[in-house]
């Protein structure tokens, strides 16, 4: 059974950085996309980046390009979001997923996801 387990969140101002951390196990993981999603109170679960397991594919929501930036350790079957700038908006709880495909495509829908993490709650302060 693949579990997710996420940490990093907490409360920071408006210009400070965290950092995501996402451990993956219960595996194989060769073939996979791995995303990070977040979500507010009566919104949906929004798609912030997501990369193809073998790092050669990313992609990040129009929000956060040149802001956050997503990677992974496949030594480690971790996954990271930094996240810089950070803004008010991004205030959210943040969730780490996985789905399993063959296709190097990035998915930016929640329902596409097979597996996912436990949030952490991210607070941006102004």
């Amino acid at each position: 059974q693949v579990q997710l387990v996420v940490s990093g969140g907490g409360l920071v101002q408006a210009g400070d950085s965290l950092r995501l951390s996402c451990a993956a196990s219960g595996g194989p993981f060769s073939t996979r996309i791995m995303g990070w999603f977040r979500q507010t109170p009566g919104k949906e679960r929004e798609f912030v980046a997501g990369i193809a397991w073998n790092g050669g594919l990313t992609d990040y929501a129009d929000a956060v390009k040149g802001r956050f930036t997503i990677s992974s350790d496949s030594t480690k079957n971790m996954v990271f979001l930094q996240m810089n700038t950070l803004k008010p908006e991004d205030t959210a709880v943040y969730y780490c997923a996985l789905k399993w495909s063959l296709k190097v495509l990035i998915p930016k829908l929640a329902n596409e996801y097979d597996f996912w993490g436990q949030g952490t709650q991210v607070t941006v302060s102004s």
